[in-house]
């Protein structure tokens, strides 16, 4: 992972875990990392905690909203711990 600001934190995936570009569903303890791209907008990437391999999470990167990247982040902690196949 690279970028100049970016946000990480490691939560549990709920029932349906996070849906991924690269690999589909996760699930489990992840670690969720926000960065901010340098167009402006955000990709928000998902790994199993203390994994080395980092996965998209589907629907990203996208525009950050009026709270800029830790509104961003937070909503995407939220979505993960709800699971459902977590995406944007």
């Amino acid at each position: 992972m690279s970028g100049h600001e970016e946000l990480r934190d490691t939560v549990r995936a709920g029932p349906g875990g996070a849906m991924t570009d690269e690999v589909g569903v996760i699930t489990g303890d992840v670690t969720i990392a926000t960065t901010l791209l340098p167009d402006g907008r955000a990709r928000v990437a998902v790994q199993y905690t203390r994994a080395e391999e980092w996965y998209t999470l589907t629907g990203t990167p996208v525009a950050l909203p009026p709270g800029g990247l830790a509104a961003l982040h937070a909503d995407a902690l939220g979505r993960v711990r709800r699971g459902g196949g977590a995406a944007y």
